[in-house]
């Protein structure tokens, strides 16, 4: 196996471990019928004890002040056309956080604007990553239609930003 080869394997490896950050799932529907066997052919469920796994922490959202100059969260889902490629300050809390992926730290950041779908901002950094219900203001270009692959896509995302813990 080539080094390029071995390296495109290992970031999409990489990618698959964003789970819940940008997959497209409707939760499986709850019926009355009685537990069966799972099929041969099921996919692998991933383990319990796996980050990805786990739901995020519950995160209080309330008194969230706007960044001076700054947009919300929905605001920059509802403007994102005209924000694509622009930079944006979003004030929010971290909801959920993943380091040393593909070389950059990935935040989820909320502000109790918006609604399912556009109330949760996905976040790339170079810089430390920041603690779960931290405080933080985020300064980067928004991204549109950015596609990770192994259908990690994300319609908004802010990519390379400089965030700041208050």
């Amino acid at each position: 196996m080539s080094k390029a080869t071995h390296c495109s394997l290992l970031a999409l490896t990489v990618v698959a471990i964003l789970a819940g950050c940008g997959k497209k799932e409707a939760p499986p529907a709850v019926t009355a019928a009685a537990p069966t066997a799972p099929a041969a052919s099921a996919a692998p469920q991933m383990p319990a004890d796996h980050p990805a796994a786990k739901p995020g922490e519950q995160v209080d959202l309330s008194g969230i002040a706007k960044a001076e100059g700054g947009k919300t969260v929905a605001e920059v889902f509802a403007e994102k056309d005209a924000l694509a490629g622009k930079p944006v300050t979003v004030r929010g809390k971290v909801v959920k956080v993943n380091g040393g992926i593909m070389g950059k730290n990935w935040l989820h950041v909320r502000d109790g604007s918006g609604a399912e779908g556009t109330n949760d901002l996905t976040v790339t950094t170079a810089g430390e990553l920041p603690a779960l219900g931290a405080t933080v203001v985020v300064i980067g270009p928004v991204t549109l239609n950015k596609d990770f692959g192994m259908g990690y896509a994300y319609d908004v995302i802010v990519e390379d930003a400089e965030v700041k813990v208050e």
